[in-house]
């Protein structure tokens, strides 16, 4: 959530954040409104147990006839305090009710506009051209099941749709990236950790996957956890209801989890192959740190995923997000979109999002510093998500004969390989 102070200080700032997201404008007035209801019944309420206080303290002291006045009236007041009472509790319920529904604060400079109106700030590598090479290139699963290495049909037998297993060279090249990317992260000063993919409601709702995103996340009725989307869901809760000393930050994380989606309102989409799917692994940065510190720190994010990228000689655009396309949790958001040769474009590989406060405050994660006690700041970003990086692996390092030339990068977790083979029909 976002500061309160903010909204009562500068709610046009609020409203103008709101509209560039394309959600309601008038939830800043219902907040503002609440947050003075609020606030004028606990004035009202406080006001009234410090009378009865008063009135209680003098009773022992007062004449026989001052006594049963007094008790008279500590007697109304207590009605009038235990009214106030519930009247604050309601309002503060209603504040915190309409509170939850609010997006992050857009960051200054974010592109304006929707999905399709993020800016390109950046393009690296330059896609093969496969004509001049002399054959037409297969998509991902064709390869996949010329190697061996991708089973859809299992896959739907076990679970149903967009369901898969990864077999021999593929599950091999999952484990390879897998410790590429902890190899990496390591070398920057990330933690790693294997964080639960089970969260509990306030894990989920702390970073903000049960506003908007509700749709696409597993709930399990009977235990009341959900199956998180991302491993940033348990790296936040982390250190929940915590205080953390200003000197430890900022802490980095990389965890690594499965992770599930509904993939709701996705129906028809990328229905071949792995690029969209109900559970995939991966590997997530995460970051903590102060306030003043978080688009510093959302610049390293970038930069470690785009080196990531570069490792495994993927060609690759930055994305600027539109504001309209944030989640509610970013304030601003960076994509990189790697090349899909047999679609001839860019597609979404990984992703880091400054959350400034807003995941902070749900989750009740503060530091400590000279000042006092205050809200900090939570990033988070993608490092390697299995699917979408195997897919990108498969097609750009493709060869005619339908064998894969593995990134000298990986070379070292599959025993000096260099290349992935086709294997015989089973």
């Amino acid at each position: 959530m976002i500061d309160p102070k903010i909204l009562r200080t500068d709610p046009d700032r609020v409203r103008r954040s709101q509209a560039s997201r394309g959600e309601s404008v008038e939830l800043v007035d219902q907040l503002v409104a609440a947050d003075e209801r609020r606030r004028s019944l606990m004035a009202t309420s406080e006001s009234a147990r410090a009378e009865q206080k008063s009135l209680s303290a003098q009773i022992p002291k007062a004449s026989p006839e001052e006594k049963q006045a007094l008790l008279a009236r500590t007697k109304e007041l207590a009605a009038s305090v235990k009214e106030a009472q519930a009247e604050t509790e309601a309002a503060q319920a209603t504040y915190d009710q309409l509170m939850m529904q609010l997006g992050n604060i857009v960051i200054d400079g974010v592109p304006s506009g929707g999905e399709d109106e993020g800016e390109i700030i950046e393009t690296w590598g330059t896609p093969r051209d496969f004509a001049a090479e002399g054959f037409t290139p297969r998509d991902h699963l064709e390869l996949g099941e010329m190697l061996g290495a991708i089973d859809m049909e299992r896959g739907a037998k076990i679970s149903g749709s967009r369901f898969y297993v990864l077999t021999g060279q593929g599950a091999q090249l999952e484990f390879a990236l897998l410790q590429h990317a902890m190899a990496m992260a390591s070398s920057w000063g990330f933690m790693p950790m294997i964080v639960p993919s089970l969260v509990k409601p306030e894990a989920m709702a702390g970073t903000g996957f049960l506003g908007q995103a509700a749709e696409d996340v597993y709930h399990l009725e009977r235990d009341d956890l959900y199956l998180v989307g991302t491993s940033e869901v348990a790296l936040a809760a982390y250190h929940s209801d915590e205080i953390l000393p200003a000197e430890s930050l900022p802490k980095h994380y990389v965890g690594w989890s499965s992770c599930f989606r509904r993939e709701a309102g996705a129906y028809g989409k990328d229905t071949r192959g792995i690029f969209r799917v109900h559970w995939f692994d991966k590997a997530e940065l995460f970051v903590y740190c102060s306030p003043e510190e978080a688009e510093a720190e959302h610049a390293k994010l970038l930069g470690y995923e785009k080196a990531f990228i570069e490792s495994l000689e993927i060609p690759y655009q930055v994305l600027d997000v539109a504001s309209g396309d944030l989640g509610s949790s970013a304030a601003r958001k960076f994509d990189c979109y790697g090349w899909l040769p047999t679609q001839e474009r860019y597609r979404e590989i990984t992703s880091t999002s400054n959350c400034t406060e807003f995941q902070a405050r749900r989750l009740n994660i503060r530091l400590r510093d000279a000042e006092g006690t205050r809200p900090l700041a939570t990033l988070n970003g993608t490092l390697c998500a299995m699917t979408r990086t195997i897919i990108m692996i498969l097609e750009n390092h493709q060869q005619a004969d339908g064998s894969v030339r593995v990134p000298e990068a990986l070379r070292p977790y599959l025993g000096g390989r260099e290349f992935l083979t086709p294997v015989a029909a089973a």
